[in-house]
């Protein structure tokens, strides 16, 4: 891999929790943290979602200018990437084959539309069975649930990852909001999830599965993207 590395980051599309009308969406930190890591770096990233269209923002995840994490700061005053975010492709709209890895930013939308959505697990499926670098952040790897191996057991089965955990779910209590806690259903599919303590940045990589644990992970699940893209160059 001469050029420089492709990423494709696809961010949810899912605006409300479940059939309430509890706001959600990506949580802005966690895609705009890594996209701004993977630009920095000299990698080109394409920005696509479920469904197509404008991502929904946590509402919750944006203050004030001023008062926000530096790359939302940023993010503020880029009208470029808030023009992207306004309207994205849908992802099945996309040639997966052109690009080297897969990232997954969260916020609770994701578990609403990422576990059901069959073409995202299949597109999982062909990033691992190709050698590409799959990365996920706090709710990010709600999708991955529903991919499998090559041999039928769970895509994350006897993997090494990080995701929001059940205790960070209770504390900001949202754990009777989503559809199921994810650590537990990680942990039910054969996981071998590994957390820090409550809202602690913490990332980790196995291989070519880059996982991080929350919303201050999202920078750290970012570097360990780009290490993995660059050994992968350096075979």
């Amino acid at each position: 891999m001469a050029r420089n590395p492709k990423i494709l980051m696809i961010a949810t599309s899912a605006a409300r929790m479940g059939r309430t009308d509890e706001p959600t969406g990506v949580w802005l930190e966690e895609l705009t943290t890594p996209y701004y890591a993977f630009r920095d770096a000299g990698a080109e990233v394409t920005l696509a979602s479920i469904a197509g269209g404008p991502v929904p923002v946590d509402p919750r995840s944006v203050k004030e200018a001023g008062e926000n994490d530096a790359s939302v700061e940023r993010y503020l005053r880029d009208a470029t990437l808030r023009a992207a975010v306004a309207g994205t492709p849908s992802f099945t709209t996309l040639d997966p084959d052109g690009f080297d890895a897969l990232f997954l930013p969260g916020g609770h939308g994701t578990m609403f539309d990422y576990p059901i959505s069959e073409p995202l697990a299949r597109l999982v499926e062909r990033f691992d069975r190709s050698g590409k670098v799959v990365g996920a952040v706090c709710h990010g790897p709600a999708g991955l649930v529903a991919a499998r191996k090559a041999d039928g057991s769970p895509f994350v089965a006897g993997r090494r990852l990080a995701a929001f955990t059940d205790s960070e779910e209770r504390a900001v209590g949202l754990d009777r909001a989503v559809p199921f806690l994810l650590e537990t259903r990680l942990r039910e599919l054969g996981a071998r999830h590994e957390g820090a303590p409550d809202f602690t940045p913490f990332a980790l990589r196995d291989g070519r599965l880059v996982t991080g644990q929350n919303p201050a992970s999202a920078g750290p699940a970012a570097a360990l993207v780009m290490e993995a893209l660059l050994q992968e160059a350096a075979r």
